[in-house]
């Protein structure tokens, strides 16, 4: 079949041709995010999930319809090793920019998005002395006394607030987007969240929406113990078989391709659900088929090539950052299977003891590798990842 009409888009991000059984959560979101717009309270909102369940589509999803909705949009990928002030201040400034900017063709005063803007220079100031990875400035001069005591807590609730009464003042809402939010250490977590509370308490029109792993639950709630009062915490899993099979079928449908029933029933068992998976597998499916329907024969030529694609761009990519030590430590684990594994037991497959291999995890969950989904087990968070370790390393006990 043609190719260029392949539908399927397999990627980090991009939205797939149809996003099945998301509908709710989408509503969800859309309903907390018009309350805060019309000065009622609602929680922010946080989606949780492993690798590949689609939370940077939803995000983005989220956020267009945010835009479409007249809310100021704040767009953060949170990266490693970098500071929430770093990269939290440049994102404001643009918000901020466009309030004034909106105040001027209104011909109103925008006094408190000009304030704003001062406060965030304040902000930028102090920042850069604590967090060497501040580089941003902002051509104002700072509003002395607000957010420039180094406090990060203090500093960044002031500067929360400020932007909020700049859109309360323009008759509007900001809406921070983070997505990777598990990258931010926990002690600036903890001022994000301090700061989100304050304006909530004094009903400003900020919030949040972010997206990340399962382990920023466990982040959250040590940051803040009241963090699961402020936030609406959403599970991001696979699709129920229903759903999976609209995402794989309906993008072929409007193509006037169809699949035949096992080459359905093979396709979802092999992508376990996950939308990533299932478009991945569409794809490779479509252009092994010489017509329609797409045949289960046509699916498992598709297989071989899309496990490929999968090992050397979706796994290979999150192995290539492992030590050799943590790489060692993953294999253990899938010799165990899927999981979530007791932490004993993957010593013991590695001939260790808990302790010696307990900073290797810690360093694992620090990268997004794995995670804890309760205490003292430890699962992958990158479904399939266990087949992947057990193809790239077959002989990893005779290293």
């Amino acid at each position: 079949m043609d190719p260029r009409r392949n539908p399927y888009s397999p990627g980090a991000g991009t939205p797939p041709p149809e996003l099945a059984g998301r509908d709710e959560i989408i509503e969800r979101a859309a309903i907390a995010l018009d309350r805060i717009k019309m000065g009622r309270s609602a929680r922010s909102v946080i989606l949780y999930g492993l690798r590949g369940v689609g939370k940077t589509v939803l995000l983005n999803r989220i956020r267009a319809n945010a835009d479409g909705n007249g809310f100021f949009t704040v767009v953060i990928e949170t990266p490693e090793e970098r500071s929430l002030p770093s990269i939290l201040g440049p994102a404001l400034r643009g918000t901020l920019l466009k309030l004034n900017r909106v105040q001027a063709l209104k011909s109103a005063a925008g006094e408190l998005a000009k304030k704003a803007m001062r406060v965030l220079a304040s902000f930028a100031k102090a920042a850069k002395v604590k967090y060497q990875d501040v580089e941003f400035q902002i051509d104002v001069d700072p509003e002395i006394g607000s957010a420039d005591s180094g406090d990060l807590d203090i500093d960044l609730t002031e500067l929360m607030l400020a932007v909020g009464h700049a859109a309360q003042e323009s008759d509007t809402a900001v809406c921070l987007f983070i997505d990777e939010l598990q990258y931010v250490q926990e002690e600036q977590l903890s001022a994000l969240i301090t700061a989100l509370h304050r304006a909530s308490q004094e009903s400003l029109p900020i919030t949040l929406v972010a997206a990340g792993l399962p382990q920023l639950l466990g982040q959250m709630g040590r940051a803040k113990s009241y963090a699961e009062r402020l936030f609406e915490f959403v599970s991001i899993g696979a699709l129920d078989i229903y759903e999976a099979e609209r995402a794989l079928c309906i993008p072929a449908t409007n193509e006037d391709v169809e699949f035949d029933g096992t080459a359905i029933a093979s396709i979802l068992r092999s992508s376990e659900g996950y939308p990533y998976f299932i478009q991945e597998w569409g794809k490779h499916s479509w252009d092994c088929a010489a017509e329609s329907p797409i045949t289960e024969k046509d699916v498992e030529a598709a297989a071989e090539i899309a496990l490929a694609q999968l090992d050397a761009s979706f796994f290979r990519v999150r192995f290539d950052r492992l030590t050799p030590a943590e790489k060692r430590y993953m294999r253990a684990m899938a010799e165990l299977g899927a999981g979530p594994h007791r932490s004993g037991d993957i010593a013991t497959k590695l001939k260790r003891k808990v302790d010696s291999v307990a900073p290797t995890r810690s360093n694992l969950i620090q990268k997004g590798m794995v995670y804890s989904p309760n205490h003292g087990d430890t699962a992958f968070t990158v479904p399939m990842f266990d087949g992947f370790m057990k193809r790239t390393m077959p002989d990893w006990e005779k290293g």
